[in-house]
């Protein structure tokens, strides 16, 4: 599944003031919902099946269609969700690929590789591909290069 396929499911579920959006459960999805998650976008990430989230049931699923992530987006106190905005950077038909120079110079307020800065409060999310997803400043200190996946506000 794209990458922007995954960020309209997650936007739509939040703006739709949705508890608990599935999502189907590959690599991809699991490393984006894992680093929203980590970054307080998302209340909790469960596995689960096309009939809800548990666990249990998810390892008795057979077929890996049935298999969902489940994530539950937060919200703040007057029920407006924390996620704000998820946008795609790099798309299939425009790839954006940034070392910690970009990475860098995105973070501090500049324009690097086609890609307006990060604002406050905003997060860029990194495909660093043998290293896993990391958020932009986490690349930076660890001095990892990769894709730009998103962007989350």
């Amino acid at each position: 599944m794209l990458a922007h396929d995954l960020c309209a499911m997650i936007q739509n579920g939040a703006r739709g003031r949705i508890r608990s959006v599935p999502l189907p459960f590959t690599k991809r999805a699991l490393n984006l919902s894992s680093v929203l998650l980590k970054h307080g976008f998302l209340y909790n990430v469960t596995l689960g099946t096309h009939e809800g989230p548990s666990p249990s049931s998810w390892h008795q699923a057979t077929s890996d269609g049935s298999r969902k992530i489940w994530l539950d987006i937060k919200y703040t106190s007057d029920q407006s969700p924390v996620l704000r905005q998820l946008n795609v950077v790099s798309k299939p038909s425009k790839r954006i690929f940034v070392d910690e120079k970009d990475l860098l110079l995105l973070c501090t307020g500049r324009r690097a590789a086609f890609v307006p800065p990060f604002r406050t409060g905003e997060i860029g999310i990194v495909d660093a591909g043998e290293h896993g997803w990391c958020e932009a400043r986490e690349a930076i200190e660890r001095k990892w290069q990769g894709e730009l996946v998103a962007r989350a506000m």
